[in-house]
């Protein structure tokens, strides 16, 4: 994964990061299905390989496919850049150990979804019942930031075809 974002960052054929940023996502997705997490994998690969690259190829349909290179040097970006990633990590220091058994979550949260899950939602599958009910609002933003993309592009689109005729 590394690899391909070093590919990533080096490339200035637009085309070829789109491809590479497909093929990172199901290198992700990999990962999320070792780590059993397999809900998760099959989202970020239908959404982030498969919708995602249709939409960016869209967008690339209407402008050039190479990438301008810069007139001067970009420092400011990058300093934000590093400065934002900064605080990130500055921020995961206080979490928890992965999977450690005392966090929090698995104190309060956790053991609420366990046993009152049957009783609130009457889906047999937790993490179905989850993503579907305590999580629907935000499953519902997801599939409209998504729709609202894929008709941005189909807008753009048309209104190119328009114009080329004309």
């Amino acid at each position: 994964m590394a690899f391909t974002v070093w590919v990533i960052i080096q490339s200035r054929n637009l085309f070829g990061v789109i491809v590479l940023g497909g093929i990172y996502s199901f290198l992700m997705a990999t990962v999320l299905v070792a780590m059993d997490a397999v809900d998760v994998a099959m989202t970020e690969a239908s959404v982030g390989a498969g919708i995602s690259t249709v939409l960016l190829l869209g967008a690339l349909y209407l402008c050039r496919s190479e990438e301008a290179r810069p007139m001067h040097k970009p420092w400011l970006p990058f300093i934000v850049s590093v400065a934002v990633a900064g605080v990130l990590v500055y921020g995961t220091l206080g979490l928890p150990e992965f999977s450690d058994p005392q966090a929090t979550i698995h104190h309060h949260v956790v053991p609420r979804y366990l046993n009152e899950i049957q009783q609130e939602v009457d889906v047999p599958n937790v993490v179905t019942a989850v993503l579907a009910s305590y999580r629907g609002y935000d499953t519902l933003g997801e599939t409209t930031v998504v729709f609202t993309a894929g008709a941005g592009v189909i807008a753009l689109l048309r209104r190119r075809r328009k114009g080329r005729s004309s």
